[in-house]
């Protein structure tokens, strides 16, 4: 099965698929908040996968979705030309996140997946809370007098 032509394959593979502006809008409110992360993480014993905001010392995973590439709900579109193709890359693609999720969980990782149309607002709040409730397990979970 191949795409539906050189053009269209072409007019895809210059999709951005990090640093877009829902991950730029939310990483700028996150560090506004004091917080700090990394970017582009590797999913550990996972290659070629990436966290797109990842907290390593609280393990907190955030990952931005397309909705077109990962099959929102409400606005995921299927296109015509070729739609056997599409359904089959897509369907790729959503079976990737769920695994990528899955071997996170297993991992100790808490992940948060988000669609790139929610408010970068409401997005960052719900990270933050995370990630400032799992710090404080961390801490209560620590010897008195031990480093942070």
């Amino acid at each position: 099965m191949t795409p539906s032509s050189a053009a269209v394959s072409a007019r895809m593979s210059k999709q951005v698929s990090k640093d877009t502006a829902a991950e730029l809008a939310v990483r700028r409110l996150l560090h506004a908040a004091g917080l700090r992360y990394r970017v582009e993480y590797p999913v550990p014993g996972m290659a070629r996968r990436r966290i797109d905001v990842a907290f390593t010392s609280t393990k907190v995973a955030v990952l931005i979705d397309g909705c077109f590439w990962h099959g929102c709900p409400e606005h995921a579109t299927h296109p015509k030309a070729n739609a056997q193709w599409w359904r089959q890359k897509l369907d790729r693609n959503i079976a990737r996140d769920t695994e990528t999720t899955e071997h996170l969980v297993a991992a100790g990782w808490e992940v948060l997946r988000f669609w790139e149309h929610e408010s970068p607002v409401t997005v960052a709040l719900r990270i933050e809370e995370t990630v400032r409730r799992r710090r404080a397990a961390m801490e209560r979970g620590r010897p008195r007098g031990a480093g942070r």
